[in-house]
């Protein structure tokens, strides 16, 4: 098992307490497992103290020997009760925060509620977009386990067209998927922020299922296979001359990669196939026009010109239903910033990692192709590789 060593937690928090002491804010509480794994390099139930000065401070509820092994912070202490916090945080000299920071896109109101009783002299504000643009920029450490996601997604989906055949249904070829993630490494749970934004390990569909609308804010859905989760691989059974696209999120350390390719036994009809071609495009005209500075709403709203170049806008990115961005932040969630969305005004920054996936939504089905990148100083590299075409089996 690996852990997160000392000095990377350092630079995390030195970075955040930057954020803070530029907002003047005094500190920040963190509690959600995404925000605690980053700072602290653990998920035990805990309240991690990050003050705009000084060393971070994990109370932990369980498992404190747990916490202890796995992180390297220097003060992790057991929290019997929450209640104990103001007066935890003044016995480690930290004093009562007069503005103290809280990851407010998440955590519930009735947890909210307590925080407010419990440090009533504090004014409590949100912290979320501190933190969230902390984790944006990818340090070393990081790259390094996001290059190893992305062979264990080279390797799974170098497997699938060993798994595919005709008449197996869309969840059979997934239960073949998920299970060779599994075996080599993937932990088994994706993370996303947005508020019930579940996903397994991604999408596993072919052809009209491919245009399903669902709640999962994509240009993909699925039917599932029933209204509790109704999202991603059905029954339905597998063709010929259809798009069967792959588009699965490879994690290993709890860091994501996400990617899709495009397979078919037989061929495609000639218009798919130009969709595909046009994907391919944007993609490459992103990559020359994606640089430190550059916003994700100027990246989106040239992939949606060349769109309509092609006549094409009425199905990019949806059909029925459409979704308004081109690329999305990944890392230990898969909903993170940046995102290349209409609007977006967030700039680009080295280190930066998301994943862009122009594709075309038709009633038959969709194609595109979907690569994690991450922000160089002089444009894009590919964290994700495999044969961008449409990958033709007999």
């Amino acid at each position: 098992m690996r852990y997160t060593p000392a000095d990377e937690l350092k630079r995390r928090i030195a970075r955040f307490q930057s954020m803070l002491r530029q907002e003047g804010l005094d500190g920040a509480l963190i509690v959600q497992n995404a925000d605690l794994f980053y700072f602290s390099g653990t998920i035990q139930r805990a309240h991690l103290y990050i003050p705009a000065e000084g060393k971070a401070l994990l109370m932990v509820k369980r498992n404190l020997e747990r916490a202890r092994r796995e992180s390297a912070l220097e003060q992790i202490v057991p929290l019997d009760n929450p209640k104990e916090l103001p007066a935890m945080l003044d016995a480690y000299g930290f004093g009562v925060p007069v503005r103290l920071g809280l990851e407010l896109d998440v955590l519930p109101v009735v947890h909210f509620q307590r925080y407010q009783k419990l440090f009533a002299a504090s004014r409590l504000e949100d912290a979320s977009g501190l933190i969230r643009r902390a984790r944006a920029v990818k340090t070393p450490f990081e790259l390094e386990r996001l290059a190893e996601a992305a062979e264990l997604c080279r390797i799974v989906f170098g497997n699938v067209p060993r798994s595919l055949r005709a008449g197996m249904t869309e969840l059979e070829l997934a239960a073949e998927v998920e299970a060779c993630f599994r075996r080599h490494g993937h932990q088994g749970l994706t993370r996303t922020r947005g508020f019930n934004m579940d996903i397994s390990y991604g999408h596993t569909l072919s052809g009209a299922n491919l245009a399903m609308p669902s709640f999962f804010e994509g240009p993909i859905g699925g039917v599932g296979l029933n209204p509790s989760f109704s999202m991603g691989s059905g029954t339905k059974a597998i063709g010929r001359d259809e798009p069967i696209m792959v588009d699965q999120v490879g994690i290993i350390d709890g860091y994501g990669v996400d990617k899709s390719r495009v397979f078919c036994m037989g061929r495609l009809p000639a218009h798919l196939e130009r969709a595909h071609s046009v994907a391919l495009e944007i993609l490459a005209g992103i990559r020359e026009k994606a640089r430190p500075g550059v916003t994700g709403g100027e990246l989106f709203a040239y992939a949606l010109q060349k769109a309509k170049e092609y006549g094409l806008a009425d199905h990019f990115m949806g059909h029925k239903e459409k979704v308004a961005f081109v690329g999305h932040g990944v890392g230990i969630e898969l909903d993170e910033l940046p995102v290349l969305a209409k609007g977006a005004t967030m700039a680009l920054e080295e280190g930066m990692v998301f994943a862009l996936e122009p594709k075309f939504v038709f009633p038959e089905g969709a194609v595109g192709i979907e690569d994690t990148f991450v922000v160089g100083a002089n444009g894009l590299e590919r964290i994700t590789s495999f044969d961008e075409g449409i990958i033709y089996l007999p």
